[in-house]
């Protein structure tokens, strides 16, 4: 008799002005997480467009919020979606064990690229922060502390979208042997425009990487939270 895969649904804030292209995103996403959950069925799920985390849900899922800190969406909007249903929610992206180490390979690579010595280097780690409450705030803050021991001599600072010190202010004083971080999950527009706005207007000269969520193992820290979460009895459901 062949046993049915266990299933994991990924799911990100999406883009409500436009929902498909964050959604096929999230599905991209989804296929490299699944290469490495030979087995899974692992499914995405952006809380943008209507109807589509219902539609893909299934009882005893694995849950994975592909998100950066366990606020008002995770913490309010996703459990109110899925109340009443069984399933096993995994941590947020954005506090994964893991990322600081998958963050300091991606910048010390760049840097090796381009011949900086990581004591001459300034890191700016791009954040959304929010006016909704500090949870945002507090979780890029903890990921640049974890961050920062893995990358000596480097200078780190931090810029928000929603809050101070905004990312320009943060950007303005940096060289041109500087790295931006976007501390994002996925590329909305915040970091489309806001994020290149804001170093445009404060003249950054330096070199921008992909949203951490779109690092180079990525999905492998992905498949590894959500098999993590499948064998805790005490996940959330």
């Amino acid at each position: 008799m062949t046993q049915n895969p266990q299933t994991a649904v990924i799911t990100a804030h999406g883009q409500p002005s436009a929902p498909a292209p964050a959604e096929a995103d999230l599905a991209a996403t989804a296929a490299a997480v699944a290469a490495h959950l030979p087995g899974w069925d692992v499914r995405s799920a952006t809380l943008a467009a209507p109807g589509r985390l219902e539609e893909v849900m299934q009882e005893g899922a694995v849950v994975y919020p592909f998100f950066m800190s366990r606020g008002y969406f995770t913490s309010k909007v996703l459990p109110a979606r899925l109340e009443g249903r069984a399933c096993r929610m995994a941590a947020p992206f954005g506090l994964d064990s893991g990322l600081p180490d998958l963050a300091a390979n991606a910048v010390r690579q760049t840097a090796a690229d381009r011949g900086w010595p990581l004591e001459t280097l300034n890191l700016l780690l791009a954040a959304h922060g929010s006016a909704r409450g500090a949870r945002a705030a507090e979780a890029a803050e903890d990921f640049a502390a974890r961050l920062s021991p893995l990358l000596p001599g480097c200078t780190l600072s931090l810029g928000y979208v929603e809050q101070d010190p905004r990312i320009e202010t943060a950007a303005a004083p940096l060289p041109a042997r500087s790295i931006c971080l976007p501390f994002f999950a996925q590329a909305g527009d915040h970091v489309k425009q806001d994020l290149p706005e804001a170093l445009e207007a404060a003249a950054y000269g330096g070199t921008v990487l992909p949203v951490a969520g779109a690092l180079p193992g990525a999905p492998a820290l992905i498949a590894a939270a959500i098999r993590a979460a499948s064998l805790d009895q005490s996940a959330g459901g």
